[in-house]
């Protein structure tokens, strides 16, 4: 009789240790698509816009007014 729930304690606590494997996986599962809507968000972010461009290009002088307001003009 004590056979048997010494087998049944040992399952238990072999058994009760597979729960951490699986909450190891789920929170990897959660970071990896944390990390992954975070990458996409911020290559959405981080382009510039063409109209962008071309004011620092023109704030830094390499354009005259006349060439911005015409390539804006293309642009919008």
């Amino acid at each position: 009789m004590q056979f048997g729930m010494m087998d049944d304690y040992s399952y238990g606590m072999m058994g009760g240790g597979y729960w951490i494997l699986g909450l190891i996986f789920w929170v990897l599962v959660i970071i990896g698509l944390a990390l992954l809507i975070k990458y996409l968000w911020e290559g959405k972010r981080g382009e510039e816009s063409a109209l962008e461009i071309l004011k620092k290009k023109y704030a830094r002088g390499e354009i005259s007014k006349e060439e911005f307001e015409e390539k804006k003009k293309d642009l919008l």
